[in-house]
C-alpha cells in the first residue's frame, strides 16, 4: 500500500496545502539608498505573503554578493553586472510563481530598466518600488557603518554621497519609510500588489 505524501514547495509555508498555494509570480525591486530600509520591509512583506500561501524568496544584496557575484567591485561596470544576476534569478523564479523580493539598491537607471526589459520580454510581471529616504535619515540610521566609513575616509564609491544615485522618476510605488512604521510601508507595497491581482 503506497502512502500519498504532498510535496512543499521551497519557500512556501508547509501548513497550506498545494489547493491554497497561491503561484502567480512576480518580482518586486526595491531601490534605495544603503540603510533606507529596503531589507527590511522585504522581510515584512514576506512573512505577510507567506501566511497568505504566496511563494516568496528575498533576494538580499549581500547575499548575493557572497554566493553569485563574489569577485565583483563597484564600479559602474561591475554593479551593472551584480543587478543583471540578480535581475536573471528573479525573473526566472517570477516565471514560475513566486513572488520575488529584492532589496538591492541598483543605482543607475539604465541597470534597472534592462532588466524590466528581461521581464518584458518574458511577460513577466515587474514592479519597482521606489524606498525614497533621505541620505539625511539613512546616515544616521547607518545599519552597515558606512556613512561612519565615508565621512571618516575609510570608504570611498558610497551610494548616494560620493557615487551617483538615479532615483526612479516614475516608480510603480514610492514609499517614505522616515514617515512611517515598517508594517505600514509593507502594508502599501501589499496594497499595490493586491491592486495589480497579485495578492
Amino acid at each position: 500500500m503506497t502512502t500519498a505524501t504532498t510535496d512543499t514547495a521551497p519557500g512556501a509555508d508547509p501548513t497550506i496545502s498545494q489547493e491554497q498555494q497561491v503561484t502567480s509570480g512576480a518580482t518586486v525591486w526595491l531601490t534605495g539608498l544603503p540603510s533606507a530600509g529596503k531589507t527590511t520591509i522585504a522581510y515584512e512583506l514576506a512573512g505577510r505573503l507567506r501566511e497568505e500561501g504566496h511563494r516568496v524568496e528575498v533576494l538580499d544584496g549581500d547575499e548575493v554578493r557572497e554566493f553569485i557575484s563574489a569577485g565583483l567591485g563597484f564600479s559602474r561596470e561591475d554593479r551593472h553586472t551584480n543587478v543583471q544576476r540578480i535581475g536573471f534569478l528573479a525573473e526566472l523564479l517570477a516565471r514560475n510563481g513566486v513572488k520575488a523580493l529584492v532589496p538591492v539598491i541598483a543605482p543607475y537607471a539604465d541597470s534597472r530598466e534592462a532588466v524590466r526589459g528581461r521581464h518584458r520580454e518574458n511577460g513577466t510581471t515587474y514592479l519597482e518600488v521606489h524606498v525614497a529616504t533621505p541620505v539625511e535619515v539613512c546616515s544616521v540610521r547607518d545599519v552597515k557603518g558606512l556613512y561612519a566609513k565615508q565621512a571618516a575616509g575609510e570608504l570611498t564609491g558610497l551610494t548616494g554621497v560620493d557615487d551617483p544615485y538615479e532615483a526612479p522618476e516614475s516608480p510603480d510605488l514610492r514609499i517614505e519609510s522616515h514617515t512611517q512604521t515598517v508594517q505600514e510601508s509593507a502594508a502599501a507595497l501589499h496594497a499595490l500588489l493586491t491592486e495589480k491581482g497579485l495578492a
